[in-house]
């Protein structure tokens, strides 16, 4: 198993919790590493994402740094164990990286919610809308790099169509939904996807009204990936110079009170379609 250039978010989110484990434990570099029969330069590389760790590994390490929950082991041995090629790796060298791992996020969570208040949810955009937001992008996007991203987001969209879709709960300010992007029509078609997509049993749409009042937060982006088991959630927010991740619990704990705040403010499903429909009718 060689190195990698560039290990994606899943790949280092497993190095970082066996590496949390071990400090957890009191172990040293030294101690891990003899362990293994490796050097301690291996050893942090494997911690870093850039060597992969084996699932062997990984049962022998968490077995000798004494941690007892199990459902926790069993996760990162099924993360070290992934082996296959997903479908977001046909854009690999022609998207930033940050989109790819996004896509892999999204395709391994066993359920996301996602908060918007600027843009229609990612996994429920038209091409045309999509077209719209990425053509909005400063500095500006060529042609070629648009529709490129136009297609990757699309096909993030087969997390629906798989045999067990991903249960999604997609948390929309009603600001968002009176953005125009790409003009009237385009805004209106957009509307009428939302509403019908929010029908779908996987997928649950709650709109914050206006009459919400004042909204916690800098109004950014935000995904939240749930992990197998708890400890493995993810959070990804998006940014001016791309998404960001972060799985430290500190950051979980807040941005779960940030999308619980929205599940309190929002109205209901039905009424969320309600409002839908009646911007759809305004613009």
């Amino acid at each position: 198993m060689g190195t990698r250039s560039t290990p994606t978010e899943r790949q280092k989110r497993l190095g970082a919790e066996m590496r949390k484990m071990r400090l957890a434990a009191g172990a040293t570099t030294e101690y891990a590493s003899g362990l293994l029969g490796i050097d301690r330069t291996r050893l942090s590389n494997m911690e870093s994402g850039i060597r992969p760790f084996s699932a062997e590994r990984v049962r022998k390490l968490a077995c000798n740094y004494s941690c007892s929950d199990n459902s926790y082991v069993d996760a990162l041995v099924a993360m070290a164990e992934s082996r296959e090629r997903g479908w977001w790796e046909q854009y690999r060298g022609t998207l930033p990286t940050g989109l790819l791992d996004i896509a892999e996020l999204e395709w391994h969570a066993t359920r996301v919610r996602t908060a918007q208040v600027m843009h229609m949810p990612g996994l429920l955009q038209s091409e045309e809308y999509a077209r719209a937001v990425f053509a909005a992008v400063l500095p500006r996007l060529s042609r070629l790099e648009v529709e490129l991203r136009v297609a990757h987001r699309m096909e993030r969209q087969q997390v629906f169509r798989r045999a067990e879709p991903l249960p999604y709960v997609a948390y929309v300010h009603e600001a968002a939904l009176r953005m125009p992007y790409g003009g009237a029509e385009v805004t209106r078609k957009q509307l009428g996807i939302l509403a019908a997509e929010s029908e779908r049993d996987a997928i649950e749409v709650r709109v914050v009204p206006n009459g919400a009042g004042d909204f916690p937060g800098a109004g950014h982006a935000l995904l939240y990936a749930e992990g197998a088991v708890p400890q493995l959630d993810t959070v990804q927010l998006d940014s001016a110079h791309g998404p960001e991740f972060t799985g430290a619990e500190a950051q979980l704990t807040k941005y779960r009170a940030h999308l619980d705040w929205m599940d309190n403010a929002a109205l209901p499903a039905a009424a969320s379609r309600d409002l839908i429909h009646t911007v759809a009718r305004d613009i």
